[in-house]
Order: C-alpha cells, then sequence, then structure tokens
C-alpha cells in the first residue's frame, strides 16, 4: 500500500473502508471493507442491570479528549488479555494526527489519577468509528463505552460503527448488518450535522443512563 495520510483516511472511511495491520512491528497497513458490519444503535443502548448499578455507584472518573496519547498507547499494549493488536506505528501516527485536526475523540477511564481504561475513535458529520478500547480495571471499557454513546446521542450522532460484532459489544445491543445497508446509513450520518461533546456534565450522564434499556 501507498504511504497514506490523514485525507486518504478520511476519505476512506467516508466510503466505508478502514486500514489496519497485522501486528504492531508489521510497518504495512492492509484495507478492510467487511461484508458483514457492527452496528451499536445510539439511541437505543442496552446496558446490563450490573452495569448501569456500578455507574450510579461509580468509584471512577471519566474524562474525554484529555489523554488521547496514553488512550491510544493503551490500546495497543499488550497483556494476558491482548496478545496480538493491529495497531501499528503508522495507525498511531495518523491517529494522533486526526485528533488534532478534531476529528479523532477519546474517553479516558481514570481511577487514584491513574489511566485504567478507555477507548478511542473517528468522527466524521454523524457518523462514529469506534476503533479500539482497553481495560486494566473491571468494567472500565465499558464505562467508557457508555460515556461515549452519551456524547454521541447528545451532539446528534446516527451511526456508531463498531467494524465487528463481539460478544462484549453484544451485551449492549449492538448487531450485524450488510454492507449494502451500512453504505445507506452511512451517506445518511455523514451529510448529518452533529458535534461531539467532550465536556458532558454530570446530570447528563445520568439522565442518559436512565433512559437506556436494561438487561439483565
Amino acid at each position: 500500500m501507498h504511504d497514506i495520510t490523514t485525507e486518504n483516511l478520511l476519505s476512506a472511511y467516508s466510503q466505508g473502508i478502514f486500514p489496519m495491520a497485522e501486528n504492531r512491528d508489521d510497518p504495512n497497513l492492509f484495507w478492510v471493507e467487511p461484508e458483514i458490519r457492527g452496528i451499536l444503535p445510539i439511541n437505543n443502548m442496552h446496558i446490563p442491570r450490573r452495569l448501569k448499578r456500578t455507574l450510579k455507584d461509580c468509584r471512577y472518573q471519566v474524562s474525554s479528549d484529555i489523554d488521547f496519547n496514553g488512550v491510544i498507547e493503551g490500546c495497543y499494549s499488550l497483556s494476558k488479555k491482548r496478545q496480538e493488536t493491529w495497531i501499528n506505528e503508522k495507525i498511531e501516527m495518523l491517529y494522533k494526527s486526526l485528533f488534532r485536526l478534531g476529528y479523532a475523540h477519546s474517553v479516558e477511564v481514570w481511577f487514584n489519577n491513574k489511566l485504567v481504561g478507555g477507548l478511542y475513535g473517528l468522527a466524521i458529520g454523524g457518523a462514529f468509528f469506534g476503533e479500539s478500547m482497553f481495560s486494566k480495571e473491571k468494567d472500565a471499557s465499558k464505562i467508557a463505552l457508555c460515556h461515549l454513546v452519551a456524547r454521541l446521542e447528545k451532539g446528534n450522532f446516527k451511526l456508531l460503527d463498531t467494524q465487528f460484532l463481539t460478544d462484549h459489544l453484544a451485551q449492549f445491543g449492538c448487531y450485524e448488518i450488510t454492507r449494502g445497508a451500512y453504505k445507506s446509513l452511512l451517506a445518511n450520518a455523514i451529510a448529518t450535522n452533529a458535534k461531539f461533546y467532550s465536556d458532558l456534565a454530570p446530570e447528563e450522564f445520568k439522565l442518559f443512563v436512565q433512559s437506556t434499556t436494561q438487561t439483565s
């Protein structure tokens, strides 16, 4: 693949294509356009009952766009739970550039002033493309996801693309659609005027959690 730029990347995402690497040490990237896509409904998120209790009495602090670099590092760092990563240095550099340009965003979860979880992704119009998440403490990445969706709902986003469906995401109502259906949703979302709210107020998040569907 020829060397890609942030402009190339934005164009690719707008067409439903995203890059990956085989592993952290592989300098090469390849484009991915899944036939089946994972989607999490922004206005109909499901939150498991136990997690709702955790969110009500949360011991973590949550922020957004405060430590993007720390979040992406957490996402590519290997651990017992994460034996490999598709985030190589090129992807890391591109997303840091997109963050500086205002397209990429992060949600951070803190405990005792230490970053213990979070996620990052890319926003174009009213479409948000979730890229990766990590967790060093129980439920940290789940809490980050809930805070992300609350921000997307307030900001009038129409699409949360999770790329693939996993068991972790399925509990929140994530489902699969075909490539054709996805491209239709994508075109509508990108044409939507939306805003990413990094500074969502705690009261607004509480109201969001109360409005979500509860599952067992």
